[in-house]
């Protein structure tokens, strides 16, 4: 091979590939988080929002973990607890607080700072460098996506949007613990461990939480209830870690940034929100960037 020209063995195009495909694979589930919580949030509480599905999750990853004789990774009980608090409380905590003074769509747009914090805990934590062309597309994105918040918004930021950075902080925190632990650990025993380890927090809280009123829950508020346990919890994270861990935390974390807009999609059509030529536009732009993005160099 000539030094001056160095080219990336198949296999490795071939990983980073199948990386980026689960990574949007991911970030398709997770698309749907703030609309079936904006459902949800019809009749049950945020907090038995947060809790409940997290004790739906858990009991669900202690299923498959058994059937399958999982041993369970001592060494990295302490980082697989603080990933499970960031994603599991964290995140649906704060989000679902956001989504009671929000709309689905502003909120899907506002998280598209997802990736430039996500790049940012990559390189403080996770071991990544990201070049100067990198970061200059992930705050060309970051930039983008706040600018359409606030031009949402009447040029200003709300309370909302507040409960909305804390949400994207914990979870980008939280993808770069996870992401570092699927290095070593197939991604989906990453999550499935975060929530056995929480469950003694989850589980009870869940309980705590319930109201008799939930019982009256509507058809479309109960299966976003059950989508926000196994679908954005569960399954989501799945597609997720194994795409972090193969394709890289930074490189792949860039493709969150059209979660916004499949948001804006899932809202439009289950919400009624209105999405107009401008919000066309700006999703034209944000792809164009992760097109840029996924061209830069990122070592490790």
């Amino acid at each position: 091979m000539d030094a001056r020209n160095p080219n990336p063995p198949a296999s490795a195009v071939s990983r980073e590939t199948i990386g980026l495909a689960l990574g949007a694979l991911g970030v398709f589930i997770f698309g749907g988080t703030l609309p079936a919580t904006r459902v949800a949030l019809g009749t049950f509480s945020p907090w038995f929002i947060t809790y409940g599905r997290a004790a739906m999750a858990s009991i669900a990853a202690a299923a498959l973990l058994v059937v399958l004789r999982k041993r369970f990774p001592r060494r990295d009980a302490r980082a697989l607890f603080v990933a499970g608090l960031l994603l599991v409380f964290g995140f649906p905590v704060f989000s679902s607080i956001a989504m009671q003074t929000v709309p689905a769509s502003h909120g899907g747009v506002v998280l598209g700072v997802l990736p430039l914090t996500t790049s940012i805990f990559a390189a403080l934590i996770g071991g990544e460098r990201p070049s100067a062309f990198f970061w200059l597309c992930g705050v060309a994105g970051a930039v983008l996506v706040m600018a359409f918040a606030m031009r949402d918004n009447g040029m200003t930021l709300t309370i909302g949007d507040l409960f909305l950075l804390l949400a994207a902080l914990s979870a980008s925190l939280g993808y770069v613990v996870s992401g570092k632990l699927s290095r070593h650990m197939p991604g989906w025993e990453v999550i499935c461990w975060s929530l056995i380890l929480t469950a003694p927090i989850s589980i009870p809280a869940a309980i705590w939480s319930w109201d008799q009123a939930f019982t009256l829950a509507s058809p479309a508020e109960t299966f976003a209830f059950f989508y926000l346990g196994f679908g954005s919890m569960f399954l989501g994270f799945f597609a997720w870690n194994v795409g972090l861990g193969m394709g890289g935390i930074a490189r792949v974390s860039q493709v969150q940034l059209l979660q916004s807009f499949v948001t804006l999609a899932i809202s439009a059509y289950l919400l009624g929100e209105q999405v107009g030529a401008q919000t066309v536009l700006f999703a034209l732009g944000v792809i164009a960037v992760v097109a840029l993005g996924r061209r830069a160099r990122v070592s490790r």
